[in-house]
């Protein structure tokens, strides 16, 4: 019988799921993937393209590690008997990762230690992006300088980008397509951050090369090198303030608006001559944007938006204009989620499109609530 076009030879249909002639033979030997048709006379193996999600999946699942008993368990065992088999693997999986690793780690540390030195992986439009999101929240008193820098933190499994200016603190988080060396931090001037992204952008992927402290931060990307200066100092604990629930309460009001919209209308009381106060004002499915007195602000009381909110009584919290301003131009895509503690405590800025970026954001005291507001973390 030759091939027809319902049916393969074994040659085509394994060049079609990726097995070879002799892996479906023994397959076939073994009962877990039996041929459509053998013919009785050659003894040749046709197989029907019905059977190509099996015999995907089979080859997924042994290209995993999964013992051939096993597999068949999946193949056509109940749904919970697969699903025990592959948390099962999994876990093992994970262990011998685990094991693994610390045997490498072991024999590295008996080795004569060499210079300091990582490498990281990233791609450029991501670092590229990552700047443009955490530079503005760089605080710029030159009072203060180690808060003009933006810290960046790497380890084999993350690169952190961070910026404050103790009123507004942004964090990025990417994921590195490779590392090599120890975990380290240094700082970079946000100003000099923001040109090195904009090179970086160009490129698929840039490398940077961290040396020992003090020493230069060395981008490479296929368009060249270029050595970026690093600062010294001490940077604030950030993550004191992210991971203390007395810093960053659960959020007692949450409002989703359209971000571009409530850009507009922050712009438009700017432009009336409002002080250094913008109102939020959340009721049922609406956010009122306007000044910081009673009346609400310019024109008919402020500009009042449509927008996803539970509050069934109206909640009034008050912003600096140009720092929930900043906080909203960093995020991406067309809607925002603004999470507001109870206290005067730092509000969340979120948005779905990115939630590997994460801006915290201080309130500051309006007319009717008198006193005055911190910054993050004290």
């Amino acid at each position: 019988m030759d091939a027809t076009p319902e049916l393969m030879g074994i040659s085509a249909f394994g060049r079609r799921v990726g097995l070879a002639p002799s892996a479906l033979r023994f397959y076939d030997d073994c009962r877990v993937l039996l041929p459509a048709h053998v013919d009785p006379v050659t003894g040749y193996r046709y197989y029907a393209e019905s059977q190509r999600a099996r015999a995907a999946l089979l080859r997924g699942l042994r290209e995993a590690g999964l013992a051939l008993p096993d597999v068949v368990t999946v193949l056509d065992g109940p749904p919970e008997r697969a699903r025990q088999v592959l948390e099962r693997h999994r876990r093992a999986v994970r262990e011998s990762g685990r094991t693994a690793d610390a045997a490498v780690r072991a024999v590295l540390d008996t080795l004569p230690a060499g210079p300091a030195r990582t490498e990281v992986t990233l791609g450029g439009p991501e670092l590229a992006s990552a700047v443009r999101q955490v530079a503005p929240a760089a605080g710029r008193d030159p009072a203060h300088p180690v808060l003009g820098c933006v810290l960046v933190e790497f380890d084999e499994d993350e690169v952190r980008f961070v910026a404050t200016d103790r009123y507004r603190l942004s964090l990025r988080v990417l994921r590195p397509t490779a590392v090599t060396g120890p975990p380290g931090r240094l700082l970079v001037e946000a100003a000099v951050l923001v040109g090195l992204g904009g090179w970086a952008a160009r490129a698929d992927e840039v490398t940077l090369v961290a040396g020992a402290p003090g020493t230069p931060l060395t981008v490479h990307h296929p368009g060249g090198s270029r050595e970026v200066p690093v600062a010294d100092g001490t940077y604030p604990a950030y993550r004191d303030v992210l991971g203390a629930p007395e810093a960053v309460p659960v959020p007692t009001h949450r409002v989703a608006v359209d971000r571009i919209a409530l850009l507009a209308a922050l712009a438009a009381l700017a432009a009336c001559g409002e002080g250094p106060a913008v109102a939020l004002e959340l009721g049922p499915d609406r956010l009122r944007v306007g000044g910081p007195g009673p009346e609400g602000g310019c024109g008919e009381g402020g500009t009042e938006l449509p927008a996803v909110c539970g509050e069934t009584a109206p909640v009034r919290v008050g912003f600096d204009p140009a720092v929930l301003a900043g906080a909203l131009e960093a995020g991406v895509g067309p809607d925002v989620l603004l999470e507001i503690p109870a206290a005067p405590r730092p509000a969340l800025v979120r948005s779905a499109d990115q939630g590997s970026f994460t801006t915290l954001v201080m309130p500051v005291a309006l007319p009717a609530a008198r006193g005055s507001t911190g910054p993050l973390g004290g």
